[in-house]
């Protein structure tokens, strides 16, 4: 019983790291594109 607990935390952690690798670029994507517009409406004030 306490295998089978074991073996779902492993699959869900591989399933969480697997999608933080798939999106983590889109994430940095992301980010740069929010910093950038909000350093350019800080200067235009």
């Amino acid at each position: 019983m306490i295998s089978v607990i074991f073996s779902i935390e492993v699959n869900i952690l591989v399933v969480l790291i697997g999608l933080v690798v798939i999106f983590k670029k889109q994430l940095t994507t992301l980010v740069k594109n929010i910093l950038s517009k909000v350093t350019n409406q800080s200067n235009g004030i």
